[in-house]
């Protein structure tokens, strides 16, 4: 599982090239969580469930339509979860803001172990509002207004060259895959 999520995630970022002009060598920096999750509350009309996380955190998600096996998970059914997001970063020069988007879901046949990956990927130019050089901190406003603040990686070429105003183009990608586990006797607890 943990292959195909990286895999996945790779892909989608490879598969969104950055627009002309943009710097050859982007940066992707990748982060990853992964926990065994429990399920205390299911909606099948709403097709929704939210698990609870190792810390008592609590998170709802909506299950695909195409997700066969929903019958299967019962309140009490645990989850390993894989969570990848990975942004890759190149500035340029010019242009407007835009944005163009991506989702690929994978899921487990009708009759398997209920789980699957699904992958969102996002390709943002989008203008900036504020740059903090010294701590490599960017602040940008996207296409529909809102404003995204990140941290710019060492290795993107040319971060002290970009002044507010400039373009800079992101793909982000994130990627959940889940596989639930065996209950009975030989299922561990989620761990506090």
């Amino acid at each position: 599982m943990k292959k195909i999520l990286v895999a996945a995630t790779v892909v989608c970022i490879l598969a969104f090239p950055f627009a002309p002009g943009a710097q050859e060598k982007g940066a992707v920096v990748v982060g990853q969580t992964e926990a065994v999750v429990k399920v205390v509350n299911i909606d099948r009309q709403a097709r929704t469930v939210t698990f609870q996380g190792p810390r008592g955190n609590r998170v709802t998600m909506k299950v695909p339509k195409e997700a066969q096996n929903f019958d299967q998970v019962k309140v009490g059914s645990t989850f390993k979860v894989k969570y990848v997001e990975a942004v890759a970063v190149a500035m340029q020069r010019g242009g407007t803001a835009s944005a163009s988007a991506d989702r690929t879901v994978r899921l487990a046949p009708k009759g398997g172990t209920p789980g699957g990956v699904i992958v969102n990927t996002a390709q943002i130019s989008a203008t900036v509002e504020a740059i903090d050089y010294a701590n490599r901190e960017v602040a940008v406003k996207g296409p529909k207004g809102n404003i995204l603040a990140f941290k710019v990686a060492d290795d993107v070429q040319g971060f002290n060259e970009v002044k507010i105003g400039d373009s800079i183009a992101l793909v982000y990608a994130e990627a959940l895959a889940m596989e639930m586990l065996p209950s009975g006797p030989k299922a561990r607890p989620t761990p506090k």
